[in-house]
């Protein structure tokens, strides 16, 4: 076998146990967790119908980016008919985490946290003893949810598909003002347009069981939907991924370092790829990164001042050189900022690397970038998904040395 084809056969294999590993931790995790998970979203529904907010805690650098993901999604839903929902994130930029909870939550609220420090238990307990309903994956809550195996990367995918099904099916129970113990909800503004997903929308009872039933299958079709799309993204990508983390280890070896960005979730995402690069599963080095999405002050300023069109350009003016890499993160591939940041990326001679969304658009059709992985998917938070579980898999290939 030539070392060519040996390298295409290690990757091959690699992702095969990779996505054996994810695809064996959802079976186990979404099919005994799905009745739960459909009451949860009753239980947020009531307190979301009454005023209340979601307050997401966390404070490791991978903890805040899943902070600052699950407050996107409910403030900026992307879905056709979704409300905007209230929702903050609380992490280590706001000071002492108890601190925070002491000034800012409320007793309707819902308290959602990431990681297992002694700091965040504690924040969340004081949650719950001002009222909240507390949610957790690894430390106590009212609702704790234990993702399975040891690869943290896994457990943080499921989480993540764990939270966008909660914010896709709480709204259901808005359609059912019934069911939120006599307080009405507004009823969504194109309930029509959700009603060919959700057949029961219609229904005006008040036995919640019919709709949990309904809402728990729809659990399990969300969750093998992630599981196909994450599959094409890493099969379709396999060589893509490889060549990319071939080229990126390249880039580091000679001193440079990697620039992340994206738009909203997709920025979460940067956040999250940075952190991993910065601060590694054990045993793995730890490499020069930097998070275009992260200074508020610098992206305000531009999009004041010059335009959104240019946020991330004129980041890559000031930070990109030879040596250094992009990585830009679009679910559409037409983000005219992450366009014009590649662009600018590639004149100043940076490896450029894209994960997209949809059909590819047009980072993949004009291939805009040097490696570009396509997730094909319509649906946003299945694209995301799909998105961790390639950039998961690139700073993997990265670390293995594979090819």
């Amino acid at each position: 076998m030539s070392p060519l084809a040996s390298d295409a056969a290690s990757v091959a294999t690699r992702i095969d146990e990779l996505l054996a590993r994810r695809a064996q931790a959802a079976e186990a995790f979404f099919g005994p967790e799905a009745g739960r998970i459909a009451r949860l979203c009753h239980r947020m529904a009531e307190r979301f119908a009454a005023g209340g907010r979601l307050v997401a805690l966390g404070l490791s650098a991978q903890a805040r980016s899943d902070v600052r993901h699950v407050t996107v999604e409910f403030v900026h839903p992307v879905i056709v008919g979704k409300r905007a929902l209230p929702a903050l994130g609380l992490s280590r930029e706001g000071g002492p985490l108890r601190r925070q909870v002491e000034l800012l939550v409320e007793p309707g609220d819902i308290a959602i946290a990431f990681g297992a420090e002694a700091e965040v238990a504690e924040a969340l307990a004081l949650a719950g003893r001002r009222g909240a309903l507390t949610v957790a994956f690894e430390v106590e809550a009212d609702w704790t949810f234990t993702v399975p195996g040891e690869d943290p990367n896994v457990r943080q995918e499921l989480a993540e598909t764990l939270y966008h099904v909660l914010w896709e099916l709480v709204h259901v129970f808005f359609e059912h003002p019934g069911l939120l113990e006599g307080r009405e909800a507004p009823r969504s503004h194109d309930t029509g347009a959700s009603r060919f997903l959700y057949p029961f929308l219609a229904e005006s009872e008040t036995d919640p069981e019919p709709v949990l039933a309904d809402v728990r299958g729809s659990v399990m079709l969300k969750a093998a939907e992630a599981g196909v799309v994450r599959e094409q993204t890493l099969r379709d990508g396999r060589d893509e991924l490889a060549a990319a983390a071939q080229d990126l280890r390249a880039r580091f070896e000679a001193g440079g370092k990697l620039l992340a960005l994206g738009n909203g979730g997709s920025a979460t995402d940067a956040m999250d790829v940075v952190a991993d690069l910065r601060e590694p599963l054990e045993g793995r080095p730890a490499h020069r990164a930097l998070d275009l999405t992260e200074d508020p002050a610098v992206i305000t300023a531009i999009a004041n001042d010059i335009g959104t069109d240019a946020i991330f350009q004129r980041q890559v003016i000031a930070h990109g050189r030879p040596d250094d890499a992009l990585l830009a993160l679009s679910t559409s591939g037409n983000s005219v900022n992450v366009i014009d940041a590649l662009a600018e990326a590639r004149r100043r001679g940076l490896l450029t690397i894209a994960m997209v969304g949809y059909d590819g658009g047009r980072v993949a059709g004009e291939r805009l970038a040097d490696h570009v992985v396509v997730t094909r998917s319509e649906h946003i938070p299945r694209i995301q998904e799909a998105q961790a579980t390639a950039y998961h898999a690139l700073v993997d290939l990265l670390a293995e040395g594979a090819p």
